[in-house]
C-alpha cells in the first residue's frame, strides 16, 4: 500500500511532505500534529517546520548534516528523507490541539466593506444576510502565510463564497476578505485580490510582542458584527 503521503525537495535545504492538495480539516489537524511533535522533537540539523493546508516543510543545514553524518550518505536531502519517512511511520495522536477559541469583532458598515454590495448582488441575498451567515459560524485557521499574521481561515458557507477578484488593489490593516470558501483577514496594508466585506480594529500582526500573531494555525475563530461608533471608540 503506497503511504497517504508525497514527500520532494525545496530547493536544497528543505523538503515538503505533501498530505493531499486539499483543504480538508482531518488533513490538517494531521499537519500540526506532525508540526508541534517536531517542535518537541526536532530531526538533527533541522531549522524549522513550517505548516500549512495539507503539507509541513522541514528546514535543514545541508552542511551541518554533511559534515556530521558524511560518508553513510548520499546526499543531504536523501538523509532528511530518510529520517522524516521514519518519523512519518511513527504513530503521532491526532485530536488535542494547541488551540484558543477567538472573537473578532468586525465592522461590516459600507465604508469598510467595499466588496460586501457587489457580493450580495451576486448571490442574490441581502448584505444583512450575508453579514449574519459569515458571523454565524466557527472557522479554523487553517494555516498562516501569504503576510505576517495572515490566518487562512474556513470553511465559509457556500452561500457566501465568492471568487478572488480578478484585479487586485490596495487593501487596508484589519480588512476582512473572503476568498472561495476562504475568509481571512489583512494584518497590514498590502496589495491583495481578497473580497473585503468588513474590517476589524484588532492588530493582527505586533512584531514589538514575543507572540506577534494575534491567530495561529488550529484556532477557533467566531466574527461578531459591531457598529462603526464602536469600531471607531
Amino acid at each position: 500500500m503506497e503511504p497517504l503521503y508525497k514527500i520532494y525537495p525545496l530547493g536544497d535545504a528543505a523538503l515538503t511532505v505533501d498530505f493531499g492538495n486539499r483543504i480538508d480539516e482531518a488533513i490538517n489537524k494531521q499537519v500540526l500534529a506532525r508540526f508541534y511533535d517536531l517542535q518537541q522533537n526536532p530531526f538533527p540539523a533541522m531549522i524549522e517546520a513550517v505548516p500549512a493546508y495539507a503539507s509541513l516543510t522541514i528546514f535543514y543545514d545541508p552542511h551541518k548534516i554533511k559534515k556530521i553524518f558524511n560518508p553513510v550518505i548520499g546526499s543531504a536531502y536523501e538523509w532528511m528523507k530518510t529520517q522524516t519517512e521514519n518519523w512519518l511511520k511513527q504513530d503521532i495522536q491526532v485530536g488535542d490541539e494547541v488551540k484558543t477559541s477567538i472573537t473578532i469583532p468586525v465592522c461590516y458598515d459600507d465604508e469598510y466593506a467595499p466588496d460586501l454590495d457587489y457580493i450580495s448582488r451576486a448571490k442574490n441575498i441581502s448584505k444583512e444576510e450575508l453579514i449574519s451567515i459569515h458571523a454565524g459560524k466557527t472557522y479554523r485557521v487553517f494555516m498562516l502565510g501569504f503576510l505576517p499574521g495572515f490566518a487562512y481561515m474556513g470553511q465559509v458557507d457556500e452561500a457566501i463564497s465568492f471568487p478572488r477578484k480578478q484585479q487586485p488593489g490596495i487593501t487596508a490593516a484589519g480588512s476582512v476578505g473572503i476568498a472561495g470558501r476562504q475568509t481571512g483577514i489583512y494584518p497590514v496594508q498590502s496589495p491583495g485580490g481578497w473580497q473585503i466585506i468588513g474590517r476589524t480594529p484588532l492588530k493582527m500582526f505586533d512584531a514589538t510582542k514575543e507572540n506577534p500573531t494575534y491567530l495561529k494555525a488550529g484556532d477557533e475563530v467566531r466574527f461578531i458584527s459591531i457598529s462603526k461608533h464602536e469600531f471607531n471608540h
